[in-house]
């Protein structure tokens, strides 16, 4: 017999005909009403046990977390909450769970809890949904691209540049601790690793996505990125996965049009298909922000927060409008930022992010024309030649998400920002060599995927938005 999934009997309404399900035993009550759950969908659907006719070794082993096969008649369900059940007429075991020992019992858990466990967490209401919109967000973002005319560019994991120039990245090596070969200054001579050169893993693909712009036109990149920053908050991942864009012949206007309708459309995606998921999440982050203190508590719901994104134009504020904004505000007058603005040129904070959006706009926000000062080198100077060509998207509840440029064209003015921030420019050559050969004005920017998914799943801690993250002194799974 085929079988059916869970989501499918749901939408089907095939009643009164046999059916197959396979899944894990959520709970299974009075030895009669076993509820199961085969990830398809977040609702459980009961199978109604005729104990009576049902071996009682079968029965024993119907404990939480097992997974079971049932067969039996889809009928219209007697009980509330449900449209449909299965009458079962066999059930075979397919792999037992021990309850004593198994984590995942039907009570509500603790999220570090739930990291601790972070190969069964799936398993729960909560991450199940937090996955399949995941899931359905990363669909969202190779339709629109391929539904725009990009490329799909696979740019390299392991890399011999610093794209950020921030110097926080892993090294890769063959070398073994503590034998590796000197040169004749005492340094680690790594024309002898496997590489002939230093290399790491990548933080961005954004120099090799620039390279097949260049060729191409448009393209994007959507894959992991490492980052070894020390940092333990609820906004930073060691391994997280970044969405870049590159266009040839687009200005920094292009470039925000471009970011504006993507996370529109992504977003307006999600809400239309991932409806049963969202509302879930949407009643959990409800009840969550209730426990908080009334200041910290967010004004909107999830789904009001979707749904400003998505029905909004975003404000485009340049950066030294901002500053005027942010250094005559209350709160900074009232000394109420954690990080005072005093003076143009201050970099600005996530609480500085979020109220622009949700205090002052209330819209989301693209800051453009940062301080040079604070910017990576390949953004293109202004003419000013005291800011960039730089825009950051700006959410509620999160800041900033997206970060972009127009970058530098200009072989004579990035060579003089290279020599500026202390880079080789050997290391760069393959990089240069593109202003060298057609140069044209171009632009992009990054979205760590990570981000968008706690903004889509209002999820507290970024943490609980990928599958077995990577954080300092953690990397179990």
């Amino acid at each position: 017999m085929k079988g059916h999934s869970i989501a499918d009997l749901f939408a089907s309404g095939i009643l009164l005909q046999e059916v197959q399900v396979k899944g894990w035993v959520r709970t299974f009550r009075s030895n009669r009403f076993l509820a199961l759950n085969d990830g398809s969908t977040l609702k459980n659907i009961q199978c109604v046990v005729d104990f009576e006719n049902t071996d009682e070794n079968v029965l024993k082993k119907i404990t939480t977390g097992a997974s079971v096969s049932v067969i039996g008649t889809l009928v219209e369900s007697q009980g509330k909450g449900q449209s449909v059940e299965i009458q079962a007429s066999a059930i075979e075991i397919l792999g037992e769970s021990n309850p004593e020992e198994y984590p995942i019992q039907p009570k509500k858990h603790s999220m570090e809890f739930l990291r601790e466990n972070a190969h069964l967490r799936i398993r729960t209401n909560t991450f199940s949904a937090v996955m399949r919109v995941r899931s359905t967000l990363a669909f969202a973002v190779h339709k629109y691209f391929q539904e725009n005319g990009f490329n799909y560019v696979h740019t390299p994991i392991i890399t011999g540049s610093d794209a950020e120039g921030a110097g926080e990245m892993f090294r890769v090596t063959t070398f073994e601790t503590n034998k590796a070969p000197l040169n004749e200054s005492g340094e680690v001579d790594y024309t002898q690793d496997f590489f002939g050169k230093e290399t790491n893993l990548t933080v961005s693909g954004q120099l090799e996505g620039e390279a097949y712009a260049m060729a191409l036109g448009k393209i994007y990149t959507f894959g992991p990125t490492f980052r070894a920053e020390n940092s333990n908050t609820t906004r930073h991942l060691a391994e997280f996965w970044m969405i870049e864009p590159e266009v040839a012949f687009c200005d920094l206007d292009g470039n925000m049009d471009l970011a504006e309708d993507f996370i529109k459309y992504v977003l307006k995606y999600i809400l239309e298909n991932c409806e049963e998921d969202i509302a879930f999440l949407n009643d959990r982050f409800i009840k969550e922000e209730k426990t908080k203190p009334q200041a910290q508590r967010s004004e909107l719901s999830l789904l009001e927060k979707l749904q400003f994104v998505v029905n909004n134009n975003f404000k485009r504020v340049s950066y030294t409008e901002a500053i005027d904004i942010l250094r005559n505000s209350k709160p900074n007058k009232k000394k109420k930022f954690q990080y005072p603005i005093n003076e143009w040129g201050a970099d600005l904070q996530s609480e500085h992010e979020r109220y622009l959006v949700e205090k002052h706009f209330k819209c989301p926000v693209i800051l453009f024309d940062y301080p040079a000062s604070i910017k990576a080198f390949y953004m293109r100077l202004n003419d000013d030649e005291k800011t960039v060509r730089a825009m950051d998207v700006l959410f509620p509840g999160i800041g900033e998400i997206v970060g972009g440029s127009q970058r530098e064209e200009r072989l004579d003015v990035l060579r003089e920002k290279v020599k500026a921030m202390g880079i080789d420019e050997k290391e760069l050559w393959w990089y240069l060599d593109l202003r060298k050969f057609g140069t044209a004005v171009h632009s992009g920017f990054g979205l760590g995927f990570e981000r968008l998914v706690q903004f889509a799943t209002g999820m507290g801690n970024i943490r609980d938005v990928i599958p077995f993250p990577r954080t300092p002194q953690n990397a179990e799974f």
